[in-house]
């Protein structure tokens, strides 16, 4: 593989930060190696943060829509459940909490007969 491209840039730095980069990299170490290193692995970890958000983002984009799913499969075996313990005991009139339900619109909530 071939050495990659090399451009010839100039930054300003304070004193102080290229006396801890020297502490850093040690006598005789290119400047130039270590700074292009850092911005690499900057550079490398802001895509990843990237990346890691936008895929929360999608995994909490489809548990909502689950969640959706899961509630309104839960309204329809409550409604189920109601009307299959109505039809087999007379004397308990269930009503769905369901709003959906055409046959019982007004229905907040369940009521029992005595």
């Amino acid at each position: 593989m071939g050495k990659r491209m090399k451009a010839k840039t100039s930054i300003t730095l304070s004193v102080q930060l290229l006396v801890q980069i020297d502490k850093m990299i040690g006598e005789g170490a290119s400047r130039s190696a270590y700074i292009e290193k850092v911005l690499r692995d900057h550079l490398r970890e802001t895509e990843r943060q990237a990346i890691q958000q936008r895929d929360m983002e999608l995994i909490n984009a489809a548990a909502d829509r689950l969640n959706d799913k899961a509630e309104d499969a839960l309204e329809y075996q409550d409604a189920l459940y109601f009307d299959l313990v109505g039809e087999k005991d007379p004397s308990y009139n269930a009503v769905s909490i369901s709003p959906e339900r055409e046959d019982h619109p007004e229905a907040e909530g369940v009521r029992i007969a005595s």
